[in-house]
């Protein structure tokens, strides 16, 4: 399988890469941290490590360590817009359960 973007996830990620200026791609993985477990990374990558897996998708090349991918393999990127409130949502076929603040899942 993959890491996919919506179409909002795309435009918004490309728009980024563009203001900074900079950069082949974005990183998607996963860290140890929260009540739950695990919580979602999100960097900008001008370099790619030993072992990274490269997925390109509507332009956008998606960036996930070996380690990570075993927990999100799958997991669609999407970007919502909600009131005042905006950010990025994963949409993860493997997270069983997310902490009460939504910061922290499991899988």
């Amino acid at each position: 399988m993959a890491v996919t973007l919506t179409d909002a996830a795309a435009n918004r990620v490309l728009a980024f890469l563009s203001n900074r200026g900079k950069g082949i791609g974005l990183r998607v993985g996963i860290k140890t941290t929260g009540c739950s477990g695990l919580a979602y990374v999100l960097e900008f990558v001008d370099d790619l490590d030993e072992g990274d897996e490269v997925f390109e998708d509507k332009n956008v090349k998606l960036i996930v360590d070996a380690k990570s991918l075993v927990y999100i393999d799958g997991t669609e990127l999407d970007y919502t817009k909600e009131g005042l409130n905006e950010g990025f949502k994963f949409n993860n076929p493997n997270q069983k359960d997310e902490c009460g603040c939504g910061e922290s899942f499991t899988v």
